[in-house]
């Protein structure tokens, strides 16, 4: 579904990727670790066009490498970032409608399809966006990228912040994204968590793909237990 060459980022003079080489399957949950800075954000933002780049990404059979972004919007791949982003002055329901600024014939259904996945949204579709805790957040930027019917969903470390109950029902909720058949490439620093739900997974440092193979095998990997595991 989307292959990554050779990606480099610029940011200014500075280098973010120095030649990153991913692959994501149909279906799959493919999961980026690394530390802070090894290039994890980059590799999201250089694939939808965010940022200077270089290199080869293609998408459902189509080069995208030089795509600006609302078209690879419109193609299928969506980008929940990091930090969440959410139009805090808005409501639920109206932050659910900015989604589907490009479907709105299809609103209403979309909508209660989010309601049906974010029951916690449904109750509070009239209050604030910037009023709700970070939970509640998190599952709104999610659903108002599923409002563009995405078949790629790219999630950035979407956990951060969260209370160990919550980030149990976030990663409940990825999974089950996946058996509806969205496909899912997420970076998250709680590595034990993504490898746990992940198909494949590969590890980022520098700038650069150092390895890469099925999540199972990782968490069993020693190295990978040392450097990102916490055993």
């Amino acid at each position: 579904m989307l292959s990554a060459r050779e990606l480099k980022v610029f940011y200014g003079v500075i280098q973010g990727l120095k030649g990153v080489d991913i692959e994501v399957n149909d279906r799959e949950i493919v999961t980026l670790i690394g530390s802070n800075g090894a290039g994890k954000t980059s590799t999201l933002h250089g694939i939808v066009n965010l940022v200077r780049s270089s290199g080869q990404v293609r998408f459902l059979n189509e080069d995208i490498s030089r795509r600006q972004t609302h078209q690879i919007v419109r193609r299928g791949l969506a980008l929940v970032p990091e930090g969440r982003h959410i139009f805090t002055n808005l409501t639920i329901e109206e932050n659910l409608r900015m989604g589907a600024y490009h479907n709105q014939a299809a609103f209403a259904s979309l909508r209660d399809k989010m309601f049906a996945l974010f029951p916690r949204l449904k109750e509070r579709r009239n209050q604030m966006a910037g009023t709700m805790s970070g939970g509640e957040q998190q599952m709104l930027a999610i659903a108002r990228a599923l409002m563009g019917e995405p078949v790629l969903l790219m999630l950035d470390e979407p956990s951060l912040g969260l209370a160990p109950r919550i980030v149990g029902e976030l990663f409940a909720t990825i999974e089950q994204l996946r058996n509806e058949n969205i496909t899912i490439l997420l970076v998250e620093q709680n590595a034990s968590a993504a490898l746990r739900i992940a198909d494949r997974a590969y590890v980022l440092e520098n700038g650069k793909t150092v390895l890469s193979g099925p999540a199972r095998e990782m968490l069993d990997n020693p190295e990978i237990k040392r450097m990102y595991l916490g055993g």
